[in-house]
């Protein structure tokens, strides 16, 4: 209970593919008022109660990979390109096709907000405005928009652009910078993120090469640097550890732009503090190599 699954794939045989719903973009208003005024009453005279009211279709339900590894499995769809490819490509297309119709509806709606921004981090840039609470009617270049790949991670960079990158782009053009990666490695696959036109930021997450990663983005694009929480937080904390990891990690990355994004903790062992002094550790390493 609360750890691993397995997931009963729905799309078992080919002809499922048949069973598959276009979606559409809808708000249930009633329910949603309903839901505003109870939150309002609880806790509205001391925070202000944000209405999001963008489309279901974003991150892990917008990014296709996510859904495609519940719809289909991944062992299933990685033999799926190989003795399946055709197929395989009707049904991601179908699932971008989907997911950019909701992503338009909500825009002619005037349901994006400046609260939609979403790059894994604070959602700030001098070319996008800030987020702000209940403001609505805007479009998407106006915002931050995120995706990943984690299913594909062991699959090629040509494969990667074939059955998935490919069917991405047209759902992350309409946004105006672009945020991809989560914690698959992307060591391999920088030159094909250049595709994506309005890129600005790309995971380099625990599993990647750091080095290789740093040599390859330069200073195209912020290097998001995602130490392991395990090494960092999770399981002791040992000073002399974290600040070899974080110098090994940080000086390959010294002529690039980094952000540090430490993620995924799923515990400190009852020790807080941890967080806190690991960030005054972690800012000592960054004032002595980038001073």
């Amino acid at each position: 209970p609360g750890g691993s699954f397995k997931v009963d794939y729905p799309i078992k045989e080919l002809a499922d593919i048949e069973k598959l719903r276009t979606p559409w973009h809808e708000i249930d208003e009633a329910a949603t008022t309903e839901n505003v005024e109870r939150l309002s009453e609880a806790i509205g005279d001391i925070i202000t109660i944000n209405v999001d009211r963008g489309p279901a279709y974003r991150v892990w339900t917008g990014d296709i990979s996510t859904d495609l590894g519940y719809l289909r499995g991944i062992e299933h769809f990685m033999m799926d390109m190989l003795d399946n490819p055709e197929w395989l490509h009707r049904l991601v297309g179908f699932m971008s096709k989907g997911i950019l119709k909701t992503h338009d509806e909500a825009e002619a709606a005037g349901d994006w907000g400046l609260c939609a921004h979403q790059n894994q981090a604070m959602p700030y840039a001098e070319e996008l405005e800030d987020p702000v609470a209940n403001v609505n009617g805007v479009e998407r270049s106006r915002l931050w928009g995120y995706m990943a790949a984690q299913e594909l991670t062991a699959v090629s960079p040509d494969m990667h652009d074939e059955f998935m990158l490919q069917y991405q782009l047209p759902i992350l053009e309409k946004f105006g910078l672009v945020a991809y990666g989560c914690c698959e490695d992307l060591t391999r696959k920088i030159d094909m993120l250049r595709q994506i036109p309005n890129l600005r930021r790309i995971a380099v997450s625990p599993f990647a090469d750091v080095p290789r990663c740093a040599e390859q983005i330069g200073q195209d694009y912020v290097l998001s640097y995602r130490p392991s929480p395990a090494d960092m937080v999770s399981y002791g904390f040992d000073k002399a550890r974290i600040r070899s990891i974080l110098k090994r990690d940080l000086e390959a990355c010294r002529d690039s732009h980094v952000d540090i994004t430490l993620k995924d903790v799923e515990t400190v062992e009852h020790d807080p503090e941890r967080v806190k002094n690991w960030v005054a550790l972690t800012r000592q390493v960054v004032d002595e190599i980038f001073a």
